[in-house]
């Protein structure tokens, strides 16, 4: 079923009680989601003595806002930095 099919057949005030249900009880994959940050969370607690909190293992999809574009200089010196690092374990690899 798509999008406009939907529409056509559920009510405003139906697609409104989803909206509601699904912020308290969700379901898919944000409740995958959720599931796995609190594994992660009580795993992350059990063997650390910082306490951390559910949010910081849940996943954030927002880009950030300001994002740096590499200059030309930045790629020429990375692509320059993997060169060397290859060229130097090459020749202990020999």
């Amino acid at each position: 079923m798509t999008v406009g099919e939907m529409l056509e057949r559920i009510s405003s005030k139906e697609l409104t009680e989803w909206m509601i249900y699904f912020n308290y009880f969700p379901f898919g994959e944000v409740r995958q989601d959720i599931q796995s940050a609190l594994v992660s969370c009580t795993m992350a607690n059990s063997f650390s003595t910082k306490k951390h909190k559910l949010n910081d293992f849940m996943l954030k999809f927002k880009a950030p806002k300001t994002k740096k574009k590499q200059s030309l200089d930045d790629m020429k010196n990375i692509l320059k930095a993997y060169t060397d690092m290859y060229n130097n374990n090459y020749d202990r690899i020999k």
